[in-house]
């Protein structure tokens, strides 16, 4: 009987002296491979380019936006999508340029809003970004291209105009 006891505690005190397992490592840890093979920003033709020229809070919108293409780590990203919802929010309380202050540029305006946002969110969650960066530079580029249909479009004033047509 003493043999067994023995035994019971030499087992007890050897299962005790195992090193505890972290509940940080169950945390998802994702490494830094996001920006790779982003899609590409939208051209935007010259003439929609000359309006935009003059609109200051466009173009710090568009500055901060090109740096998440060269972005390195997790944070350098946090203080971009930071620096992009106040740029976000100056765009969308200040004048727009005649041309673009109509709804489709505002809707537009506003997808991207959503996903810039979301995109936060994801950071904020330690969640890997990838998916919601893809969406938020997707909408960055349908407001890019609705830049590019307003200026070209051909129709007359009062046929855009009329809603009932």
């Amino acid at each position: 009987m003493p043999k067994i006891i023995f035994y019971l505690i030499v087992i007890l005190l050897a299962s005790s002296c195992k090193e505890a397992v972290s509940e940080i490592e169950n945390v998802q840890e994702w490494q830094w491979d996001v920006t790779d093979s982003l899609p590409n920003k939208v051209s935007i033709d010259s003439k929609a380019q000359t309006i935009l020229n003059d609109w200051k809070d466009f173009m710090a919108l568009e500055r901060s936006f090109d740096k998440i293409y060269s972005t390195e780590n997790r944070e350098d990203f946090v203080l971009i999508v930071d620096e992009l919802v106040e740029n976000q929010k100056k765009m969308e309380v200040g004048i727009y340029p005649t041309a673009f202050d109509i709804p489709q540029i505002k809707g537009r305006q506003k997808v991207f809003k959503t996903y810039v946002l979301k995109t936060k969110g994801d950071l904020e969650y330690r969640q890997n970004p990838r998916k919601s960066l893809i969406e938020m530079i997707t909408a960055f580029n349908d407001l890019r291209n609705q830049f590019n249909v307003v200026v070209n479009n051909t129709l007359p004033d009062e046929l855009r105009a009329n809603e009932e047509n």
